[in-house]
């Protein structure tokens, strides 16, 4: 991820001419990695987690109502309530949670189907969370087209995903094995052309944020930052490893790709500039977090 993320939007932004005309391709291939991600996660597990409402809601809650709060009152402190930075920043806290956190939760020792299953319900809810979450704050400020809006999150996000948890549960579980030396590295390439097409489209506008980096920088790390510390704080009543493990990486990382393709499809595209960003931070921020992790295991709550 330090070398793929960076290096694709270097390319991006180098070849932005040459790139700019495939951007309509960029959906497609968005859909392409959701259904990898979902192929590894069957009704099972879903059924699992369901009977954590507890745990689902309260991640939810987290991720969709503090976080997009807490992003809109620094963005509009320092931008003002209408700036389109303000939106990227509320954009990137109310996307549907990351698909590598699954990846950093394995490797932390937390739960990988909650965490999977979490990423999967996200996905399917996101055309009703997204779009009635950035209405609500943001008005008749910002003219949002949610019919479309919704449309895409259904045809990048949502289908992909019922499309690959009905494979699961055809193969019995099998798919997911039987494709990965494929359908991995595919789905890699895939996401490094989302972010190198995405890139290469907001090429143009970035003559016109050089005196505003000095502010969207330090923003964009404290937002992802705070993002984990709710996930953090937010899970230790609960006194497991597991879930705090779980919930913190939940709560930090977001399907960033997405957030561009949104960003760009349906704001101004300075919109997307802290969106852009937050893909450089969230990675070199999950690598610290697991090593502020807890290595014991927490005391169970009597």
């Amino acid at each position: 991820m330090f070398l793929l993320i960076p290096g694709s939007l270097i390319i991006g932004f180098l070849f932005s001419s040459v790139l700019r005309p495939m951007v309509d391709a960029v959906p497609y291939l968005f859909a392409y990695v959701t259904l990898t991600m979902a192929i590894g996660c069957g009704l099972g597990q879903l059924r699992e987690v369901l009977r954590r409402p507890v745990i689902i809601g309260w991640t939810f809650v987290l991720t969709h109502i503090a976080a997009p709060l807490i992003a809109y009152g620094i963005g509009a402190a320092l931008f003002g309530p209408h700036s389109p930075y303000v939106v990227g920043l509320v954009l990137f806290a109310i996307i549907p949670l990351g698909v590598s956190s699954v990846l950093w939760v394995g490797m932390s020792g937390g739960s990988i189907a909650l965490m999977l299953a979490l990423v999967v319900i996200d996905s399917a809810i996101s055309p009703i969370v997204v779009p009635s979450g950035i209405k609500l704050m943001f008005g008749a400020v910002v003219d949002i087209d949610a019919g479309g809006m919704i449309r895409d999150l259904v045809l990048i996000i949502v289908a992909p995903t019922i499309i690959g948890v009905m494979l699961y549960e055809l193969s019995k579980g099998h798919i997911q094995r039987k494709v990965q030396h494929i359908a991995s590295p595919i789905s890699k390439l895939c996401f490094v052309a989302v972010v190198a097409l995405n890139a290469a489209a907001i090429a143009p506008y970035v003559e016109q944020l050089k005196s505003d980096m000095i502010r969207l920088v330090p923003v964009s790390i404290l937002l992802v930052a705070i993002c984990y510390a709710l996930g953090y704080f937010g899970s230790l009543p609960f006194r497991s490893r597991e879930l705090l493990v779980t919930v913190s990486y939940a709560s930090g990382m977001r399907n960033i790709s997405l957030g561009i393709v949104l960003a760009m499809g349906y704001f101004d595209p300075l919109s997307a500039v802290p969106v852009v960003l937050s893909i450089l931070i969230q990675q070199p921020m999950a690598t610290l977090h697991h090593y502020l992790l807890p290595r014991k295991k927490l005391q169970a709550a009597e």
